[in-house]
């Protein structure tokens, strides 16, 4: 691998980092919710699960899920329901408190592992992981390195993302301070992931 790969790995990659999908929306809305801090410290749930997803692809046991459509269609309809679940609690969520109270090491928890359950229940994801990265390895080199190296780009970018859009869940939440405003916010979150896990649910392997 040398400097010209990584170059055009990069752009491209982090053009997928930071496409609109429910991941994303996540940290939008946790940041709108619960400020920057927390939603990108609810990011390490996707982090872990892209990091199993990326270990798995390097392992080859990707390859089951282009051969088994009964594999990747129970990942996919269990992604769509918890998408739809969140969609629902969203949707149904209290916009007349100023000010949210919780716990916060629990919700901190409850965030990632909802961070962590929307990136692994797509498989999708871990498709674009044995589609997208090997395009960028030599195949006359060791690939084990290759990989560890695309792979590890891809997670910083990731996270670089995750930040990104917990900045722009703070500048929305100035915008949508009134109950009002979080409710209109709030049922546009809801839709978009409901769309999301309809998405889903209509995919195919490629």
């Amino acid at each position: 691998m040398n400097f010209t790969t990584l170059l055009l790995f990069v752009p491209a990659c982090f053009a997928l980092n930071m496409a609109p999908g429910p991941n994303n929306l996540l940290s939008l809305s946790n940041a709108t919710r619960y400020g920057v801090r927390i939603s990108c410290v609810a990011g390490v749930g996707r982090l872990l699960a892209f990091t199993l997803m990326l270990i798995l692809a390097s392992a080859g046991l990707a390859v089951v899920l282009h051969t088994s459509e009964l594999l990747f269609t129970v990942i996919k309809l269990g992604g769509a329901a918890y998408l739809f679940y969140l969609a629902w609690q969203l949707w149904r969520s209290d916009t007349t408190q100023t000010q949210e109270v919780f716990t916060p090491a629990l919700n901190l928890l409850a965030l990632a592992r909802q961070e962590f359950l929307v990136a692994i229940g797509n498989p999708k994801a871990i498709l674009i992981f044995t589609a997208f990265l090997p395009q960028f390895i030599n195949p006359t080199e060791p690939t084990a390195w290759q990989f560890a190296i695309l792979g590890a780009a891809f997670l910083l970018l990731e996270w670089l993302a995750i930040v990104l859009y917990a900045y722009m869940g703070v500048h929305m939440r100035r915008w949508f301070a009134q109950p009002r405003g979080k409710r209109l916010f709030n049922r546009s979150c809801s839709g978009l992931l409901a769309a999301a896990g309809l998405g889903l649910l209509v995919s195919r392997r490629s």
